[in-house]
């Protein structure tokens, strides 16, 4: 054997058991290192599970104080109740016209684009041209004025509000009072037609209601806040303490838009001073409202019945349309003083703005008509009524801070979109309104849902569209509420 050959079979010989023992240790070590993955992985599934009931969770109502959202230093609100009636000068109305007058060449709509890419320019000079030669603001502003009106002053805000009571009350009938509450973009004119089938009494009923409808503060004839923060939240305080400034320390709770959000905080917040609450804009945003809507776009029949899934709206459907129409939301939630300038300067601007809400949010289907669909429904002259309340009262600005004030860290932080509505509750659904819920997401936050009414037609604008409709919900809704708890 040679010399090469022996120390090659005496150095593999000497290798051997190191090799066998690096085999064993690699053995340990990925033995080891198993367990460690193992741990790890069940430490974060029951860290994910913790994490999941922490968030899915219910939390208590947040407590809020009164505070003062006047200008300066606080003080004391003077509380008297003083009537009020709509009497806007001449120059703000020659002022106006003036501005339609000069109204510059627009530019031209796309070939066959209608309201899809916004408001149709072709269009807006007609509505222009009405509103120039046709609208009479003083045959307008009477109309305004033909319901009792008032104002008080609340948190250091003057507060306008529509208090309307039913004449000729038959006896044995209870007398009810009522909170109307509007929302963006629209204002208290969108109750003119609701009013009076809420406060004239009905055969067989053995109630009737007396509506109060305020203008939200920062809208219409209502003081926008001097100070940040006066969100959705905040709103739901002032209003309360305006009910009982009038006298009301328990009453009905109705809103649609901005009014079903302060109507549902005020509900959390104030269980022992609302009797009911009644919706056409039901909403919930919280974890567990999204975790339902994702499950339910792949599964819709856990929680749906077979008959109804072909009109349930999946997460990416809704999803999708939410980002098509929700821009404005995004502008508004972030800089609401930069868009409210051109809005405010240009009544033509201001008037395409907010129509083109009440075209798409009546009826996404309207995008495809040269005029957005906005006579089908309304008349011009009746539109026209709410855009002039934002001009005639310069209110855009104010009005659009809502947004920015409810859609931050801080309200976030109150966690009241994850605490639960114990007050009895009503929904009712109209098949176009942008967001559309169904009850197996309602009832979570909605512990006492009492109705859910699936309307026939109809979209956001419930009380301006279908006045009728809501009156009979709301009259239905308020009838159970008051009906005995079952098994007493």
């Amino acid at each position: 054997m040679s010399v090469r050959s022996h120390t090659s079979e005496r150095h593999q010989r000497s290798r051997k058991p190191g090799v066998k023992f690096r085999a064993r240790s690699n053995k340990t070590i990925m033995g080891f290192f198993k367990k460690i993955t193992i741990i790890g992985a069940v430490l974060t599934l029951i860290s994910a599970v913790a994490i999941g009931v922490i968030c899915l969770r219910s939390l208590p109502a947040p407590s809020l104080p009164e505070q003062y959202w006047g200008p300066g230093e606080p003080k004391a609100d003077k509380t008297v109740i003083v009537p009020f009636k709509i009497n806007i000068s001449d120059h703000i109305i020659d002022d106006l016209n003036d501005r339609l007058e000069l109204l510059p060449p627009l530019t031209p709509p796309l070939e066959n684009a209608n309201f899809r890419y916004g408001f149709n320019s072709d269009y807006l000079q007609k509505v222009v041209q009405i509103w120039l030669k046709e609208y009479k603001w003083r045959e307008r502003e009477a109309f305004l004025n033909k319901f009792p009106q008032f104002k008080t002053q609340v948190a250091g805000l003057n507060i306008h509000f529509i208090h309307v009571k039913p004449s000729k009350v038959p006896e044995g009938v209870r007398v009810l009072p009522l909170l109307l509450l509007h929302g963006w973009p629209g204002s208290v004119r969108e109750f003119y037609d609701l009013i009076p089938l809420l406060t004239t009494p009905r055969e067989h009923e053995k109630f009737v209601f007396e509506v109060v409808a305020p203008s939200l503060p920062g809208y219409g004839f209502s003081d926008g806040a001097s100070k940040k923060g006066l969100g959705a939240a905040q709103m739901a305080v002032v209003l309360k303490s305006l009910m009982e400034r009038i006298g009301f320390k328990k009453f009905y709770v109705q809103g649609g838009d901005w009014g079903s959000i302060i109507g549902s905080d005020m509900s959390i917040l104030f269980p022992n001073s609302v009797l009911g609450y009644h919706s056409n804009m039901c909403f919930v945003n919280s974890p567990l409202a999204t975790v339902k809507q994702i499950i339910s776009s792949i599964w819709p029949s856990l929680f749906i019945d077979e008959d109804k899934i072909s009109n349930f709206r999946s997460f990416g459907e809704r999803l999708m349309y939410l980002l098509e129409e929700t821009g404005y939301m995004h502008l508004q939630s972030t800089k609401p003083d930069t868009i409210g300038v051109a809005l405010r300067d240009s009544p033509a601007g201001l008037a395409s703005y907010i129509l083109e809400k009440f075209s798409t949010w009546t009826d996404r289907e309207w995008r495809s008509l040269a005029d957005g669909g906005l006579t089908k429904k309304y008349k011009l002259i009746n539109l026209l009524d709410n855009i002039m309340i934002y001009w005639v009262t310069g209110s855009i600005t104010t009005s659009l801070r809502l947004y920015s004030e409810t859609f931050n860290k801080a309200q976030f932080s109150l966690g009241i979109d994850r605490a639960q509505c114990t007050v009895p509750t009503a929904c009712a659904l109209f098949p176009n309104e942008i967001d559309y819920q169904h009850e197996f997401i309602l009832k979570d936050k909605y512990v006492n849902l009492i109705q859910v009414t699936e309307m026939p037609r109809g979209g956001h604008f419930a009380a301006f569209e279908e006045p009728e409709l809501l009156a009979d919900d709301i009259w239905e809704a308020v009838y159970k509420m008051r009906l005995p708890p079952k098994g007493k």
